[in-house]
């Protein structure tokens, strides 16, 4: 269930952004005149098409959901009647060119800033941004940085939020140099913690830098309390109830699930002696074995219990942030404008060697955040949505034939040259453009299967 989950919020996703993408070039085109021939979602066999007369445009939903495309009226592919002459797309101008062909990551752009304009006047929740632990020994802990710290202020940027203060980092550690945090320790006093600049240099392309600095935010503890018995497993076997809580592992106590999780991991197919609390009653030494399982290639134990979480557990470490309409629509333009820079600087910095390669990720990758989003609510969502959107934005106005920025670019060459590059110049170019978008596919496929194998 969860893969079809997962596979379905990223069916979902992957038609909206391509809706999104090629509706801008349909509109755009309409709007300047050009006769749209078929507007396909997806490519390869038609699952369902619709059309209202045979001269209008034919509208398409195809098997292969991983892209799309607006078929226009043009003599480069088929024979044109002269009566329709004038509506055929390489008939026009080439200002009106453009604008279709840069309508489609335009609209990406839009929708995203459309998406954070909602989010932000609902309201963005998220964590509140406290330190609740520093590892040992790691860059954090040398930096000053201390469990309680409140992050304030990250360089110039305010941090509303720990989401907001990993963005905020992760921009400003582009930028090289030292990184000053403005925070509001345990005791109320404003300080500034100060990561050296060999640091942020060192992990500027992690894609969580506070995390890789060794902080982590507060969090509450989740008590250990059976919430979901599966059926077969240890244990049902062991005798196990929903509503149990866990007090103790071989006279260990046991202070949250977290660490009863790493308990049961740890001990894969070892016996292990339980204090129980059922009911206000207390039971002692009850035995359960986990069973083993593998994951990353280590074998690890699991019982097969789920967890109860009380409603209200993170009701005092979570933080809204929400503006008005105007201020949200500056934050959202503000955001996406952001959000697009960030993707080029990484880009240049993945081509120059600067940034890992661990940067990118593939459909198998971004199959696995829609379905986390989705399953997390529909502000996550709609949040992930904005960031691929943006994404998709930006890569197809990268100057590679067969991108819209490869079109782009043949039109800057017409206007320069004063007449359209020959068709045997196209036909190279959509070649190159052809290999090196597969060699970036690959590699992402590549990035993805080594995430997933460990």
């Amino acid at each position: 269930m969860d893969l079809l989950f997962t596979i379905g919020a990223f069916v979902v996703a992957l038609a909206i952004l391509i809706a999104v993408h090629e509706f801008g070039h349909f509109w755009v085109a309409r709007r300047l005149g050009v006769k749209v021939l078929r507007f396909s979602i997806g490519f390869g066999k038609a699952l369902w098409r619709w059309q209202r007369h045979p001269d209008d445009t034919e509208y398409v939903i195809a098997m292969i959901p991983l892209g799309g495309y607006v078929k226009m009226l043009d003599e480069r592919e088929e024979e044109v009647p002269d009566a329709l002459l004038d509506k055929a797309f390489n008939r026009q101008p080439l200002w009106k060119r453009s604008a279709i062909v840069v309508a489609g990551p335009l609209f990406n752009l839009l929708f995203a800033i459309f998406a954070y304009w909602a989010i932000f006047m609902a309201g963005d929740t998220g964590l509140k941004p406290i330190v609740g632990a520093v590892e040992p020994d790691s860059i954090a802990a040398e930096s000053g940085f201390m469990p309680g710290d409140e992050l304030l202020q990250v360089g110039d940027r305010l941090a509303r939020s720990w989401e907001t203060a990993v963005f905020a980092v992760t921009v400003k550690a582009m930028d090289g140099g030292a990184l000053s945090v403005r925070v509001r320790d345990a005791q109320g006093q404003d300080r500034v913690r100060l990561i050296s600049s060999d640091a942020v240099a060192e992990l500027s392309d992690e894609p969580d830098l506070l995390r890789r600095v060794g902080l982590e935010p507060k969090r509450p503890k989740i008590p250990p309390v059976i919430g979901e018995i599966v059926p077969g497993e240890s244990a049902e076997q062991a005798g196990l109830e929903v509503g149990d809580r866990i007090l103790s592992v071989d006279g260990a106590p046991v202070e949250s699930w977290q660490a009863w999780v790493a308990m049961v991991r740890d001990r894969p197919d070892a016996p292990m002696l339980l204090d129980v609390e059922r009911d206000g009653r207390l039971l002692h030494d009850v035995e359960i074995t986990p069973g083993v399982i593998d994951s990353d290639g280590q074998e690890v134990g699991r019982i097969g219990a789920g967890v109860d979480v009380p409603d209200d557990l993170m009701a005092g470490y979570l933080v809204k942030v929400r503006y008005g309409p105007v201020e949200a629509m500056g934050q959202a333009v503000g955001k996406t404008l952001e959000m697009s820079g960030l993707m080029l600087r990484v880009m240049g910095r993945m081509l120059t060697g600067e940034a890992s390669v661990r940067n990118l990720s593939g459909p198998i990758t971004i199959a696995e955040a829609a379905g986390r989003t989705a399953s997390y609510g529909l502000d996550s969502f709609i949040k992930f949505l904005a960031i691929v959107s943006i994404s998709l934005g930006v890569l197809n106005l990268l100057p590679i034939p067969v991108l819209d920025g490869g079109h782009l670019l043949f039109f800057l060459a017409e206007w320069v040259k004063g007449s359209p590059l020959s068709e045997q110049a196209q036909l190279q170019g959509q070649k190159v453009g052809f290999i090196l978008l597969a060699a970036l596919m690959t590699l992402a496929f590549y990035v993805d299967l080594s995430r997933l194998l460990g």
